[in-house]
């Protein structure tokens, strides 16, 4: 399994909104590609003394990295430039790829 996990940096004053847009609008968008299997989202609950604003990962879950790959190639710029036009600068992703070891 491989799990394709994205942490997001967005100001207190709009995590409402962006949850209720990642719920409603993103995570269906993500999960129709047919590239994941599931979809968690996390609040991260440590964070550095001078970091303000919520900081939530998001996680996706991969049967295989060709999934993975297949969403990278295929679905991702659109979905990423999409969020861009919305959020701008606003919001700060940092992506990292991760292999579950059983």
């Amino acid at each position: 399994m491989i799990v394709y996990n994205v942490t997001c940096h967005i100001s207190s004053d709009m995590e409402a909104e962006w949850l209720e847009w990642m719920q409603n609008e993103h995570l269906p968008e993500v999960m129709s590609t047919g590239c994941f299997v599931g979809v968690k989202m996390m609040r991260l609950l440590t964070q550095a003394t001078d970091d303000e604003g919520v900081n939530i990962a998001v996680q996706y879950t991969a049967q295989s990295m060709e999934d993975y790959e297949r969403y990278r190639d295929t679905h991702a710029p659109a979905l990423q430039a999409k969020t861009r036009e919305k959020y701008g600068e606003r919001v700060l992703a940092y992506r990292s790829l991760l292999e579950v070891i059983e």
